[in-house]
């Protein structure tokens, strides 16, 4: 129980009439902040005591504006507040090339965010796993009704400063890569920007990209796995055609299980939910013997 007798109330009304606030009356006399302000609510403050108590309402609104500002500052130079540190692995593995690449084609790597949009959940859950995994993060989630898309943010400048810097060097390291990292690499884009079109005698799956740096690496990318490609500028679509690299494609590659095209697009020719997979196989064997 703290002390309420007379004797104590007087010291905080005492202190109160020379203009000590309430945090200072609190630290000397060892009460609650609750219990001071009953005490001297109904003080009347004498000029002197009003000009102490301005004095230090600015000097705290001045501390305080300083915090703000070297807050920002480090906001600006991609500091995390304290307790919201980023881990930033140095070396690749096939979790953060996997990451990165879907950034990369279905992201958003902005200024002070890493946002990332499917209509597949099976690719959400994917990307939010791995964010988990490697970086210990737990995303914002939004959905829009109207067009069935998920998105996931995150929204730390930090980890959009060592993502982009990621998805620059991923160009170059992926050259060089294992198979296993460039199947990673190669799945991620396909996954996200690929597609399968078959109408009349057209067998293809395609791939979207207005970057042509990146249409080129696929490409070149492919041909490690002895798949042939070519780049259709006009369309910013790369086509992979015939059956042996189609299904060189489906045994290598693949789109992965989970990843559905859209039933209710105006130009689907299959109206109902299907894999890509599922569908890349129909191709395939619709070929004759």
């Amino acid at each position: 129980m703290y002390k309420t007798d007379s004797v104590l109330t007087e010291k905080c009304r005492a202190l109160r009439r020379k203009g000590f606030t309430l945090g200072e009356i609190v630290k000397r006399i060892n009460l609650p902040k609750t219990t001071v302000y009953g005490h001297v609510y109904d003080v009347t403050l004498s000029p002197e005591s009003q000009k102490r108590l301005k004095k230090i309402q600015k000097r705290i609104a001045k501390e305080n504006t300083r915090r703000i500002i070297e807050f920002n500052i480090k906001i600006r130079k991609g500091k995390c507040v304290p307790g919201r540190i980023v881990i930033k692995p140095k070396r690749w593995t096939k979790e953060l090339i996997c990451l990165v690449a879907h950034f990369m084609f279905d992201g958003d790597i902005q200024t002070h965010s890493c946002i990332y949009h499917n209509r597949n959940m099976s690719l959400i859950n994917r990307v939010s796993a791995l964010m988990k995994k490697v970086f210990n993060l737990r995303p914002y989630n939004w959905l829009n009704k109207d067009t069935g898309v998920h998105r996931i943010s995150y929204h730390y400048v930090e980890l959009a400063d060592y993502m982009r810097e990621k998805a620059r060097k991923l160009k170059k390291y992926i050259k060089v890569a294992s198979l296993p990292e460039k199947k990673i690499f190669l799945g991620a884009f396909f996954d996200d920007e690929g597609n399968v079109k078959w109408r009349r005698n057209q067998r293809l799956v395609r791939g979207y990209q207005h970057n042509l740096e990146i249409l080129n690496l696929i490409k070149n990318l492919l041909k490690d796995f002895d798949i042939e490609s070519k780049i259709d500028e006009k369309y910013q679509e790369i086509i992979v055609s015939r059956k042996p690299n189609l299904i060189k494609f489906r045994d290598k590659i693949n789109f992965s299980k989970g990843v559905y095209i859209n039933p209710n697009r105006k130009n689907s020719i299959w109206k109902k939910k299907l894999e890509k997979r599922e569908i890349l196989n129909k191709v395939i064997n619709s070929y004759k013997k």
